[in-house]
This record gives structure tokens, sequence and C-alpha cells, in this order.
């Protein structure tokens, strides 16, 4: 085994495809399937399912993988602690986040980041926090940022944020003159909800049901996946919305939308550095994890 073998083995088993791989490792189709090749005829075993249109690992392929990306870990971390002692670190940092701490919490932290470790490159990527866990889960990325919890005894969760959900409406017709109402007022309104796999909407679901108020009670004229569209609808006069008090900022200070209280109810939640318990973070991310908890 050498290293090139394991990185395209890693990679492979994170995208799911030979062209996604090549593209991400800068070869060609050929050479992913050769490196691959290699490896099986050495370790003298199949480590890749090639017949459906997705790749999947083998049970031979699942027990390496674990491996390979400690291998490739216990790599980076030698390259890294090398640097750091010639007063160097760089690299590439993988930041997968859900909606909320993507647009509104990582950009002042990755500026912040970025003085301290000006050679360190960025992609961020944004998903619900359902797709993050998703992804940590299948090994596609190795740590997220995530507005709420699924309770999966592989993950490790770290609380690095607090926020309020709100309640928002236009400031418009119906609402002109509303202010607070009736937790059981909720369902007399055209409700915006976010998409199914969103933290917000998990906070919000089960806290109304604490109520005895269910989705399918509210009166919900859309569900959107975009913070920012969603904003645009209730400036527009589309409906209320839960939504991040740390989202609406701006907007409530400009008096573009209103806050709108509801008796009884406080949708509180916390946001969660999450990571695999199982597989070691790359140097760089467990830097990373430490300067956001710090």
């Amino acid at each position: 085994m050498d290293f090139k073998q394991l990185e395209t083995f890693v990679t492979l088993a994170k995208l799911k495809s030979f062209s996604k791989a090549a593209e991400k490792l800068y070869l060609t189709q050929p050479t992913i399937s050769n490196h691959i090749q290699n490896l099986e005829k050495e370790l003298k075993t199949i480590l890749v399912n090639r017949t459906n249109k997705n790749i999947t690992l083998t049970k031979a392929g699942k027990i390496l993988y674990k491996y390979a990306v400690n291998i490739l870990n216990q790599r980076e971390t030698a390259l890294f602690c090398l640097n750091e002692f010639k007063g160097k670190i760089e690299g590439v940092l993988e930041i997968s986040a859900s909606t909320i701490p993507s647009q509104y919490f990582l950009p002042s932290i990755l500026c912040k980041f970025n003085k301290i470790y000006p050679d360190v490159k960025y992609n961020l990527n944004k998903y619900s926090t359902g797709e993050v866990i998703e992804k940590i889960l299948n090994g596609e990325i190795d740590f997220g940022i995530v507005g709420a919890k699924k309770e999966i005894s592989q993950l490790e969760y770290i609380e690095i944020m607090d926020d309020n959900l709100i309640i928002i409406a236009p400031r418009c017709g119906i609402y002109k003159n509303l202010h607070s109402i009736k937790i059981n007022d909720l369902c007399k309104y055209p409700i915006i909800l976010r998409e199914n796999t969103s933290g917000t909407r998990k906070i919000v679901e089960e806290e109304l049901a604490k109520h005895n108020i269910y989705i399918e009670d509210l009166n919900i004229v859309a569900c959107i996946e975009n913070t920012e569209t969603i904003k645009e609808c209730v400036k527009n006069g589309l409906g209320i919305t839960f939504i991040s008090e740390k989202a609406v900022s701006s907007e409530l200070h400009n008096n573009l939308i209103k806050k709108i209280h509801v008796e009884n109810l406080t949708l509180k939640r916390k946001f969660f550095f999450v990571y695999h318990k199982n597989r070691a973070l790359s140097p760089l991310a467990e830097t990373f994890k430490n300067f956001v908890l710090k």
C-alpha cells in the first residue's frame, strides 16, 4: 500500500464516483481504477462494489476505510506538526454546516481563524442539519456545524453557541397591529416553514408538540430551504415564520419586519460541532475545532 492508493480509495469511498474522485484528485479515471485494482490485488480482496451506479464498499472495504482515514490523518498530522515547527500552517479546510451557522456564524469565525493561519484555504459547504449528519455517518465529510442533535451513538456533539428562534411577520395587512398571540392562534395564520431536514423545523415541531399542536394543524403555505428567500416572502406578506433571531437582526433593526410574541412558547436551541467518534480528525480540522471551542 502507498499513500496515493489509500488517498484514491478514501476519496472514492467519500464521493462514490470514479469520475468525481478523478476530478477531486486531478487524475484520470483509468488512473483511479488502476490505483484501486492494485490495492485490491495487494490485499487479495475486493474493496469496491462496481455493479451499481453508485459506488459502495464491500465489507472488506469498510474495514480498510476506517484504518485508511486514520493512516492518512496520521500522515497529515506529521506534516502539520513539521510545518507548525517551521512556522507555517497551510492546507484546505473542508467545512460543512447547516444554514444558520454557515450564513451568520462562520463568516466571522473564518476571518478570525484566517488572521492566525493566513495560509489556510477554505471550502464551505451548506447543507441541512440532517444532510450534515448523514454525510458524516457515510464518511463523506469529517465534521460539521449543526443546529440540532440526532442521538446517534457514533456521533460526538460539542455545544458551541446558543440561539433563539422567534416568529416574524410582515408590517402590513392583518399583521399591522399584531404584537402578541396565544399559542393556539398559530393555526389561524399562514405559515412558512423550512424543509423537513432542517434543524430549525425539528426544534419547532418538537416544541409545538409539547402543546399538542402538530404540523398538520398549521396553515402551511410554503416550505422553503433558503433563509433569505423566507425573509423576502415574509416582507412581501406571504405569511409568518419561525426563524433564528441572528438571521433577522438587521431586518428587525430597520423595521422591515416585526417580531410576534407567542404566549407560553419559548424556542431556544444550541449549535453543535459534530464529528464521528471512531474517526480521527485531520490536524487542521482538529486545530479549527479547538479554535471554535476557545
